[in-house]
C-alpha cells in the first residue's frame, strides 16, 4: 500500500476514534510508521487530510441513505427518512460530526465547495428527487427548481446553527421543518 493511502487510513481511524481536535499529525505519523516530515510530503496540514476524509465519509453517507430509500414512497416520507438518517449518522460519526465544530465549519464548508462544487452530498440527492417528483406530478409546478432546492438548503443552514436553536429540541425541530416544507411543496392545490 502506498504511503498516502496509509496516512489516509491512519488519519481516518484516529479522527473516527478521537475526533479532529484530539488528533494531531504526530499521532497520525506514528500510527502510519512514518516521520512527521513525511506526512507533509503528502498533505499540507492536518486539515487537508481531514477534509479529504470528511468528503469520503459524506459520500458514504449519501450512498447509504440513497440505497436505503424506497423511492416509491411519498415525498414527505422520503424526506423525513433522509433527515432522520442524516441526523442519526452525523451524530454517531465523529468525522461527520465535525460539521458542527464552529472552529472548523467555515473552513470545511469552503473546502467542500471548492472540491465538490454545488453537488453537496445531500443536496445532490434532493436535486435528483425534485426532478423525479416534478416529472411524476408529486411536487408543485409553480415553484422553480432553484427555489425548491433552496428550501432543502435552508435545512442545512438551520442545521449548522443548532447550538443557537437549542440542542435539546433540534432533532425534532429539523424533522418538523422538513415535514412542513414537504407538505407545502406537495400541496397540488396551489
Amino acid at each position: 500500500m502506498d504511503k498516502k493511502k496509509i496516512i489516509f487510513n491512519c488519519g481516518w481511524e484516529l479522527f473516527h476514534s478521537k475526533g479532529f481536535k484530539d488528533t494531531n499529525i504526530s499521532d497520525i505519523a506514528k500510527m502510519a510508521g512514518i516521520a512527521v516530515g513525511t506526512f507533509y510530503n503528502y498533505y499540507s496540514s492536518k486539515e487537508q487530510l481531514f477534509f479529504e476524509i470528511y468528503i469520503k465519509e459524506n459520500e458514504k453517507l449519501k450512498k447509504h441513505i440513497f440505497e436505503s430509500l424506497d423511492m416509491n414512497q411519498d415525498p414527505i416520507t422520503i424526506v423525513r427518512q433522509i433527515v432522520e438518517q442524516n441526523i442519526s449518522t452525523v451524530n454517531s460519526n465523529k468525522i461527520l460530526k465535525e460539521w458542527y465544530n464552529r472552529d472548523l465549519f467555515r473552513e470545511l464548508e469552503h473546502y467542500y465547495e471548492e472540491v465538490k462544487g454545488n453537488d453537496d452530498s445531500i443536496r445532490g440527492l434532493y436535486t435528483g428527487l425534485i426532478k423525479k417528483w416534478r416529472a411524476e406530478g408529486k411536487i408543485r409546478n409553480d415553484i422553480d427548481d432553484d427555489l425548491l432546492t433552496a428550501f432543502f438548503d435552508s435545512l442545512t443552514y438551520i442545521d449548522s446553527h443548532k447550538e443557537e436553536i437549542g440542542i435539546r429540541h433540534f432533532p425534532q425541530l429539523i424533522q418538523y421543518l422538513a415535514e412542513f416544507i414537504m407538505k407545502g411543496l406537495t400541496d397540488s392545490q396551489k
